[in-house]
């Protein structure tokens, strides 16, 4: 039996509809029976795997597909927006979810040649599954029903996930953020400003101050790592914040865009719609309906 197919038989065994927070620290296993429309996501450093199905994440511009055999790797907290491509009841999307340890990137980093600060590399990518990761993660995942060996064997393994994708996959933007003084680091304090203080004025020339950058330099390396301008990653992050606030506190349109920065209603409403497919109101009920619906038949189901 190959790594990939018991992969697949371990995550469909361990889920039944969303995310299931498995015993591993920082693994989490996916299952959607559904094709799905637009939903905002914090890529937060990670490494998502696809065992099953399909799904493509939209960054900016950029549009990354993946399907079974296939993952994404993320080295910086991006505001992306993703969507189930492929799955159906009998053939469910299935996928599972790794958190990188910096700290682990930083240590292993330390034993290798130092090299020159080379220019960030964008902050998502795409990479085939090689058979020696896909025996890593299955080794991991194994420990699901392994609860006593969790302690002792998970941090090793995890250990060795990190070390392929630095030293035999070569992922750049991993390595970059192992490193203390790369630009990616600097940037990092201007990315998580804007996630702290989403709904304040933004000026580029405090965040070029912080990351130690001149405007220019700044504004371009921003680019390259996260496919948006500092404005525009603004935005996401006010306009997700404002969907988790529509679906969770039933507000209305109005004081929800007041609340994450937004002082013209028109606007907040054009931009909503631009990135999710509706206007707030609509697709705020949309969302609600469909989450009931979901645990109507989860409780069917129990």
């Amino acid at each position: 039996m190959s790594a990939l197919r018991e992969l697949t038989e371990l995550v469909e065994r361990h889920t039944a509809r969303g995310v299931a927070v498995s015993a591993v620290d920082g693994l989490d296993l996916v299952r959607a029976e559904a094709i799905t429309g637009r939903f905002g996501a914090l890529y937060q450093p990670s490494l998502c795997v696809v065992l099953q199905g399909a799904k493509t994440t939209l960054l900016g511009e950029q549009v990354f597909n993946y399907d079974a055999g296939k993952y994404l790797i993320a080295s910086v907290d991006l505001p992306a927006i993703g969507q189930i491509a492929q799955a159906s009841p009998e053939a469910p999307y299935l996928a599972l979810r790794l958190s990188l340890d910096t700290a682990v990137v930083a240590e292993l980093l330390l034993d290798a040649e130092d090299e020159a600060d080379a220019p960030p590399a964008p902050g998502l990518a795409v990479s085939e599954l090689s058979e020696d990761l896909a025996d890593a993660l299955l080794r991991l995942t194994r420990l699901i029903e392994r609860p006593r060996e969790i302690a002792a064997l998970a941090p090793l393994i995890k250990r060795e996930i990190v070390y392929r994708l630095l030293f035999v996959e070569v992922q750049p933007l991993l390595r970059q953020i192992g490193r203390a003084g790369s630009r990616l680091n600097r940037l990092n304090r201007a990315l998580a400003w804007i996630r702290q203080n989403y709904d304040a004025p933004l000026k580029v020339g405090d965040l070029a101050r912080l990351a130690h950058m001149s405007p220019s330099t700044f504004h371009r390396q921003f680019k390259a790592v996260t496919a948006l301008s500092p404005l525009q990653y603004q935005k996401q992050i006010r306009l997700q914040e404002a969907r988790r606030r529509l679906l969770a506190d039933e507000a209305d349109v109005a004081s929800v865009g007041l609340a994450v920065g937004y002082e013209s209603p028109s606007q907040f409403s054009r931009e909503y719609r631009r990135l999710f497919g509706a206007p707030p109101g609509r697709d705020a009920v949309q969302l609600r309906e469909s989450v009931r619906l979901s645990a109507g038949l989860a409780g069917a189901e129990a």
